[in-house]
């Protein structure tokens, strides 16, 4: 169930920006989550929309799934969204770049996303 969530949240932050998604298994290495999404948008206001959408389709009535705890919302330049089983981070484009957790975690196997459909 966490990989098929996992998935729908990167679909989510996907219909909100260009920005390509990742997803880093790292459940082996620390234990307290599988997976980390990694996201990004291009100012304050998209990393607020990606969010919001990813919240919104968690929390449809099949899924049903609410974060347990959201961070940094209010500045939007790095949100955590908690929800147990995986971790969403959004990124404003720099944050991203700054903090390159693709590059912290780069010994974390990656979850293969599917193709993004062209436009």
């Amino acid at each position: 169930m966490s990989a098929e969530l996992v998935l729908l949240a990167v679909e989510a932050a996907a219909s909100k920006t260009e920005h390509d998604s990742v997803v880093i298994e790292v459940g082996e290495l620390i234990g307290i989550t599988d997976h980390f999404v990694i996201s990004s948008g291009s100012n304050e206001r998209q990393v607020r929309a990606i969010a919001e959408e990813v919240e919104r389709r968690l929390k449809a009535p099949a899924e049903g799934r609410s974060p347990r705890t959201i961070e940094g919302l209010d500045d939007a330049r790095w949100v955590l969204m908690d929800y147990g089983d995986f971790v969403v981070h959004v990124f404003l484009e720099e944050a991203r770049s700054f903090y390159d957790l693709e590059r912290l975690w780069g010994d974390a196997p990656r979850l293969e996303l599917p193709v993004r459909a062209e436009a």
